[in-house]
């Protein structure tokens, strides 16, 4: 395929989702609106089958070989979609797990009020997501980045109880804070080289006293976007307070679309305003993260609330990605191209890995709510004999997490060690493992109650005190388990991806 048609490919990603809440709205019936996101849903997958079948396999030269300016209009008068390998990569993960979400959501708000405000703000996340991944202009990624964070709020307030209504505020005034942070570097680029196109910026770009300014700003403001500790406060109770299926999104894509953000600025857009020692602060506290994290998902009451403290930590491990970007004395350009590749790679296999397992394990957190009513760890006891399906969807996601083989997780901190090895940064080493022992500490405290103590299940859990969910329910959170099994056998589908605009 011509790169000119995978290019007028590109605004459709935008425009179907947009269109899927516009006749959300319009089509108030529970059948229509269902229809309506499943075929939504199935566009979108095709359109990313076409994008994915029209890269070329060799990989591109440059990271705007796909490039499409809307309405005519090229930088700097006009605004541009970009891909490379990077933003296809988690455009079609994005694609992946909006379709299977879509599926679970149908089930799990089929008898609920609530499906009349989920499916038009479900579909305006899913707008604001995929247009921040094609975005190519500063200015234009403060636009999506509002439009997922009002979304987002909105989703976190239809539990509609006094936890989720206050959570949503907590996050609706911590978005609000990170997109100002932005915007005030926004007009700092602007007026230093009078452009927004992340192409003309990373080509104007010097290290300077309002560079490092603007840097500063965007990176303070998309850290509290992205939940990273100490500004991690506001995401436990967000996620841990949502419906299901918005917990899964947002833990799964939406504080990784801040965190693309960050790489993208400090990779490529004001690589020459970063220094070691601010990429080596960065990954202090990821490594920080990982094992606060850990902590309080192993100090967790509530089964939610753990997964969702499991998402600060699996967070830690994505900012380790900057230490490992540092520049040794002595090192060839060539050498640390390799470098930086490499260091991509193992965390892109990461957000991929995370993304499958942690949409996995709030679909199993949810239909044991579903069932239940509550999602209290300690009356969990002997549960796997009611919900087999849910519990070993859980146990399968979190041994990703943990990073045992073959998943993808293990994979993913494979790739991450050797490149702390090859780089002598050996401390991220104890980091990584610490973190992994922490999360199996907690994973197989869930694990013990639900499937190593049955006999005590009569005492906690009885068959009239609980309501059957649809198969579809859990089959939907088994495939998302499977697929970071699935991952495990075939790293080179992810590697081969983010090469895609990385050659020199």
């Amino acid at each position: 395929m011509p790169i000119s048609d995978v290019s007028s490919l590109l605004p459709l990603l935008v425009a179907i989702p947009l269109t899927g809440a516009i006749f959300s709205v319009l089509i108030n019936s529970k059948h229509g609106q269902v229809l309506t996101g499943l075929l939504a849903a199935l566009s979108l997958a095709l359109v990313i089958c076409a994008i994915l079948l029209g890269l070329p396999s060799e990989g591109l030269q440059s990271t705007t070989a796909f490039r499409y300016p809307l309405a005519g209009w090229e930088a700097p008068l006009g605004i541009a979609l970009s891909l490379d390998g990077f933003s296809a990569l988690l455009l079609t993960l994005t694609t992946f797990l909006v379709t299977v979400l879509t599926f679970y959501s149908a089930y799990y708000f089929s008898a609920s009020p609530a499906r009349v405000r989920f499916w038009p703000l479900w579909w305006l996340l899913v707008a604001g997501i995929n247009a921040l991944f094609l975005s190519a202009d500063v200015f234009n990624v403060y636009v999506t980045l509002e439009i997922i964070g009002l979304a987002a709020v909105a989703l976190v307030a239809l539990s509609g109880n006094k936890a989720g209504l206050t959570a949503a505020l907590r996050y609706l005034l911590v978005g609000l804070l990170g997109s100002l942070c932005y915007l005030m570097a926004v007009a700092l680029l602007y007026h230093l080289y009078g452009t927004l196109d992340f192409a003309q910026l990373a080509a104007k770009a010097e290290s300077n006293p309002l560079s490092w300014a603007a840097l500063a700003l965007i990176t303070v403001g998309l850290v509290l976007k992205t939940a990273l500790v100490p500004l991690h406060f506001w995401l436990p109770h967000a996620h841990g307070s949502a419906p299901a299926p918005v917990s899964a999104i947002l833990s799964a894509l939406v504080v990784k679309a801040s965190f693309y953000l960050l790489v993208r600025f400090w990779m490529e857009i004001l690589a020459p305003a970063v220094t070691n020692d601010a990429l080596m602060l960065l990954g202090i506290l990821g490594g920080l993260a990982i094992l606060w994290g850990g902590i309080q998902a192993l100090r967790a009451t509530r089964l939610k609330l753990m997964v969702a403290y499991s998402t600060v930590a699996q967070i830690g491990y994505l900012f380790l990605l900057f230490p490992l970007l540092m520049s040794a004395e002595g090192t060839s350009a060539s050498q640390l191209a390799a470098q930086h590749q490499s260091a991509l790679a193992a965390v892109c296999y990461f957000i991929v890995a995370h993304a499958c397992a942690k949409a996995a394990m709030f679909i199993a957190a949810g239909n044991i709510i579903h069932s239940l009513g509550h999602d209290d760890i300690a009356k969990l006891q002997g549960m796997a004999k009611y919900m087999p399906l849910s519990l070993f969807t859980f146990a399968i996601a979190g041994g990703s997490l943990i990073g045992l083989p073959p998943s993808a997780g293990f994979i993913a901190k494979w790739l991450l060690l050797n490149v702390a090895i090859d780089t002598g940064q050996w401390w991220w080493v104890v980091i990584i493992l610490t973190g992994g022992l922490l999360a199996a500490l907690a994973i197989f405290r869930v694990l013990d109650l639900a499937f190593i103590k049955p006999e005590q299940a009569s005492e906690q859990v009885a068959p009239d005190n609980w309501q059957k969910v649809p198969v579809a329910m859990p089959l939907s959170g088994l495939a998302l388990a499977l697929c970071t099994m699935a991952l495990g056998f075939n790293a080179d589908l992810i590697i081969d991806l983010i090469t895609i605009g990385g050659g020199e």
